[in-house]
């Protein structure tokens, strides 16, 4: 089962329908203000969560006179953010490929904190990612395989998130790697390039960040 979350950060609309239309998503969740996106476009979640300290009003509203829409109403006073809610609920419903558009915006906390979501998808091992009209960004802690053909934007980075990240090889880029060890402060894995049909992605130990991103 694949699901998206609409979160309540920066929106590319046309980059978000055109996602949506093509996605494939079988369950559509908007966490709070994501929802005035769906509410612009005449799009309808299956399920919305959050406090509702940052919807319209208008949106909110609107999608609590539908019927079919389950609503799960988070206290303000909370542990976790209204996307992580959504990510943890939709893992427990048993999707096993998640996206999220709205992840990021001017709140770099926020930014991070959804890219570290990522890990649940490790976790609970579902397939996450994080998509903008720029960025595609996933967690990867084994192997990845990209296509030339279907990659997203020029340019694909490595950052590990844990103290390091060891036995990094790269087949098929235009930087390979061979049992490389790329430490947490380190540029070593920014802006490397697709080269070939096939690039392959392989750690030993530790997780990384990959992140295809357009200039």
């Amino acid at each position: 089962m694949r699901g998206l979350v609409i979160s309540g950060g920066a929106i590319d609309d046309a980059f978000a329908c055109e996602t949506i239309k093509n996605g494939g998503y079988d369950v559509l969740y908007a966490a709070d203000s994501g929802m005035d996106f769906l509410y612009r476009h005449h799009l309808t979640p299956d399920i919305i969560v959050g406090d509702f300290d940052s919807a319209g009003r208008e949106a909110l509203s609107f999608f609590r006179s539908q019927e079919q829409i389950e609503f799960c109403e988070l206290n303000p006073e909370k542990d976790e953010t209204d996307t992580e809610y959504a990510v943890r609920d939709a893992m427990e419903r048993g999707v096993d490929s998640l996206d999220i558009l709205g992840g990021f915006g001017t709140r770099m906390d926020h930014m991070l904190a959804n890219t570290a979501l990522l890990g649940l998808g490790l976790e609970n091992h579902v397939e996450m990612m994080i998509l903008d009209a720029k960025n595609r960004i996933r967690m990867v802690c084994d192997s990845c395989t990209l296509s030339k053909r279907h990659q997203f934007g020029t340019y694909v980075s490595l950052l590990p998130v844990t103290e390091q990240a060891a036995g990094v090889t790269l087949k098929g880029f235009k930087y390979p790697l061979q049992d490389a060890v790329i430490r947490r402060f380190s540029s070593l894995g920014v802006s490397n390039e697709i080269a070939e049909e096939r690039a392959e992605i392989t750690v030993k130990e530790g997780i990384l960040l990959v992140i295809e991103s357009k200039d």
